[in-house]
């Protein structure tokens, strides 16, 4: 997959959040095979809570930020059916709010970027068309994917010991 990876303040320069990124977006396509397709492209932008929160408020209607957003360009099925062979396609757009993410690193006693990696990797799996917010069963199936990923990557699973 090519990936379009922008590094904005405020990350810390101190990490190499491209490669981490492009690690995280490897064990997505890992777990979620339909994410291998040779023909897509997805963008990851690590940003500020301020600019989330204005791409939430715009293309959801909620004025705050959150850790990540998801873009899908792709519908499930569309993904699904996607040949092998033809145009580049854009699968989608994430967007990784750094002093959200810090916040909860920080809340969890983890490192942020084991926590950013979880981000993208969820972000990544929602490009895919899967959603946690459908039901109990999605958000099960969606945990064990990313739990099966972050594995991938040498990070704990971040839902052990959840509240």
């Amino acid at each position: 997959m090519e990936l379009d990876i922008d590094i904005e303040a405020p990350w810390p320069e101190a990490a190499d959040w491209a490669t981490l990124a492009e690690r995280a977006v490897a064990a997505a396509l890992e777990v979620a095979p339909e994410l291998a397709n040779p023909r897509l492209s997805a963008s990851v932008l690590f940003t500020s809570d301020a600019e989330v929160q204005a791409l939430n408020r715009q293309w959801r209607g909620k004025d705050k930020p959150t850790n990540v957003l998801s873009f899908p360009m792709l519908e499930r099925g569309e993904l699904l059916d996607l040949p092998g062979e033809g145009p580049p396609e854009l699968l989608g757009d994430i967007s990784l709010a750094c002093e959200t993410c810090a916040r909860e690193a920080a809340d969890k006693g983890a490192a942020l970027e084991s926590h950013a990696a979880h981000l993208v990797v969820h972000g990544m799996l929602h490009l895919a068309g899967l959603d946690h917010e459908l039901s109990a069963e999605d958000a099960a199936a969606m945990e064990a994917l990313e739990i099966k990923a972050l594995a991938l990557l040498g990070i704990a699973d971040p839902y052990d010991d959840a509240e």
